[in-house]
């Protein structure tokens, strides 16, 4: 009889031994996912992705092995695919490497273990285990195996890390990039920079993106719920302005305040961050915010489909992001509000097109936007809001994003097994 455990609120299956044991399963292209958090998906860019490529799975063939942080040591089956705890002790800043490295090993084992029909594929997310990755890359061969690697953003300019870490990014960046067999950017810019950067590795590239949907909430605009979380707020639907992200430095969330401050504007502006006491009262100190009372920190929100309502009620969505490829909180965005004012780089220009609005960081810039926003018709909106919707659907759907991961996996392993 099967048995069932629950994780992260949702029933599982329980693995035993005699799940390995089928000729079946070593047939089967078998695909280790490393370095997110696992599945179920709780939050994150890595996490959701992966509860997608699972949820959004249409070839059989393929069995995807999922590694999850937790503190005991589970096999189950969630949605078709394999979920496989690894526990790590808490070492601090250290604890997400040890991680992928220990996540990596498991994977290893059981592939020599089951002696697989096909070459199976190794995919890991982010660039944190370079100083390791030679020894692993030639277990990885040794065993018949493909690399691949999802180099993520620009983790070694993010403001949140010392300068040594810094640093450490960008090493390992760099030993990651020599030894993958192929890196899988969800950013053009990115796999631009990668090819530059790294050229005298000659690296093998391909663009693969993010993904989005622009499905409406299933909470209706007078749910209780909504309701009532604008009531606590001291908000009214499609009166305010709306960031989404973490409260980090490279966000911009300083000069997003303080434009607003500066825009002649009668809306709100509504922030969902994490908290940071430590930049909240550096700002209230340089910006007085506080005595503004169009400005409110709203908290996090982890309930999706609230999120998604509180999205598409926004009057507009303001987007301060400056490092990393394709961030997922301006496809939902994208997705969900009609009226989007992008920081102009070039990962923002890339995903908006010319479905937004952009603004730099010099004075007077966002705040000028704003105050063009609020004179613009319902009618141009409504053409934004179209416009923006049609750019997730056309490049950004989990449907053809997912299928085209099929495909790459089993090319790759198709690949290696004719050397």
């Amino acid at each position: 009889m099967d048995e069932y455990t629950t994780i992260c609120g949702k029933k599982v299956r329980a693995l035993g031994p005699r799940d390995e044991a089928s000729e079946t399963l070593r047939n089967k292209q078998h695909v280790f996912i490393v370095g997110s958090k696992g599945i179920p998906a709780q939050y994150g860019g890595f996490e959701t992705f992966v509860e997608k490529l699972v949820e959004y799975q249409t070839d059989r063939d393929i069995l995807l092995h999922v590694a999850r942080q937790a503190d005991d040591e589970v096999r189950y089956e969630y949605n078709g695919a394999v979920g496989f705890d690894v526990k790590v002790a808490d070492i601090g800043p250290a604890k997400a490497i040890y991680y992928d490295v220990a996540a990596l090993e498991k994977c290893i084992d059981y592939c020599a273990r089951m002696r697989l029909k096909k070459p199976p594929v190794f995919y890991v997310l982010a660039c944190r285990i370079g100083p390791f990755i030679e020894r692993y890359k030639k277990k990885i061969r040794k065993i018949g195996g493909v690399l691949l690697v999802n180099p993520d953003g620009h983790e070694w300019k993010r403001s949140k890390w010392s300068l040594p870490v810094r640093k450490y990014w960008k090493i390992s960046e760099k030993l990651m990039v020599r030894s993958a067999d192929l890196l899988v950017c969800d950013s053009k810019k990115i796999e631009e920079y990668i090819r530059e950067d790294y050229r005298r590795y000659s690296p093998r590239t391909t663009y693969l993106a993010y993904g989005c949907d622009s499905l409406p909430s299933c909470l209706s605009d007078d749910s209780e719920q909504f309701c009532g979380w604008l009531k606590e707020k001291g908000l009214l639907a499609g009166e305010y302005y709306l960031v989404v992200g973490r409260f980090v430095p490279e966000n911009n969330v300083e000069t997003i305040i303080r434009e607003f401050m500066k825009s002649g504007t009668s809306k709100k502006l509504a922030l969902i961050t994490t908290e940071n006491e430590k930049l909240y009262g550096e700002l209230e100190k340089k910006l007085g915010f506080s005595r503004d009372k169009r400005i409110y920190f709203t908290g996090s929100v982890y309930d999706q489909e609230l999120l998604k309502k509180i999205r598409e009620n926004a009057f507009a969505y303001l987007h301060g992001h400056s490092v990393g490829g394709t961030n997922p909180s301006l496809l939902e965005a994208l997705g969900s509000t009609k009226l989007n004012l992008l920081l102009d780089v070039d990962f923002n220009r890339e995903v908006g097109e010319d479905a937004a609005l952009y603004w730099t960081c010099e004075p007077g810039s966002l705040s000028g936007l704003i105050e063009t926003a609020d004179r613009m018709s319902a009618a141009e909106i409504d053409a934004y809001g179209l416009s923006a919707k049609k750019r997730i659907k056309d490049a950004y759907r989990w449907e053809s994003i997912v299928n085209q991961y099929e495909d790459l996996f089993k090319k790759e392993s198709a690949a290696l097994g004719k050397v």
